[in-house]
């Protein structure tokens, strides 16, 4: 989470933070960091008041980021470990896994034990307490943390990771004063925190495509977000 004096920009997991984070700290000098992921409630009341921005993946392509992003690491997150049964499944195993966790008590209790108490920022920021409501949520992973974020979604004006550099472009200059050097920055400055992966729609299979597109509903139809091209 970013406050400025201006407007608020919520973090949501691997969906184009890292870029606006970035961004807001070269060109905004009173913005300033409220933790690591941390969710609309967390807002300061001083703030409160403020426009927020917020950023949306296609539900299809996050899994996709987040599994390269974690596979290639030495040491993935307990979150990983934990629905990949220690690397032991390939992509689809894994996703499958995770989209079911709001169904799968022992997961996440193993989920729960493995996070900590207090935000640590860093990662997921996931504290016990934070994960606890996906049990019987019936949502998958990427859709429980964006109603995590942004509850309801009401008041926040959003961009999509798709078209990130006009989305934000177009909520500035609503709510701050934008110059020349930003607008070239917005245009050139290169993606941040990436993960190398295909096109995602060759990741997947019929069932695990139809599970994603149940579980993460939320997202995909309140954004109208496809799994065709284009």
């Amino acid at each position: 989470m970013i406050v400025t004096d201006r407007f608020v920009f919520l973090h949501l997991h691997k969906s184009g933070g890292t870029f606006v984070n970035a961004f807001l700290a070269r060109f905004f000098p009173e913005a300033r960091q409220v933790g690591y992921h941390l969710p609309r409630t967390f807002v300061p009341d001083a703030a409160r008041g403020l426009p927020i921005f917020g950023l949306v993946r296609n539900p299809w392509d996050y899994y996709v980021s987040w599994y390269s992003f974690q596979n290639d690491k030495q040491q993935p997150n307990a979150l990983f470990r934990i629905v990949s049964d220690e690397r032991r499944l390939d992509f689809r195993g894994t996703v499958a896994q995770l989209a079911n966790l709001c169904d799968d008590p022992a997961r996440h209790a193993a989920l729960m034990a493995a996070l900590p108490e207090d935000f640590v920022n860093r990662g997921l920021n996931l504290t016990r307490a934070g994960v606890a409501p996906l049990l019987g949520s019936q949502l998958g992973f990427y859709a429980f943390l964006f109603r995590r974020m942004f509850g309801a979604g009401d008041g926040v004006t959003f961009g999509r990771v798709e078209s990130l550099r006009p989305d934000l472009l177009a909520f500035l200059e609503r709510h701050a004063t934008v110059t020349a050097q930003m607008r070239r920055w917005i245009a050139d400055a290169p993606a941040l925190n990436t993960s190398a992966h295909g096109d995602f729609r060759t990741y997947y299979d019929e069932p695990l495509r139809a599970l994603i597109a149940r579980r993460d509903a939320l997202v995909i139809e309140g954004f109208g977000y496809s799994f065709a091209p284009g």
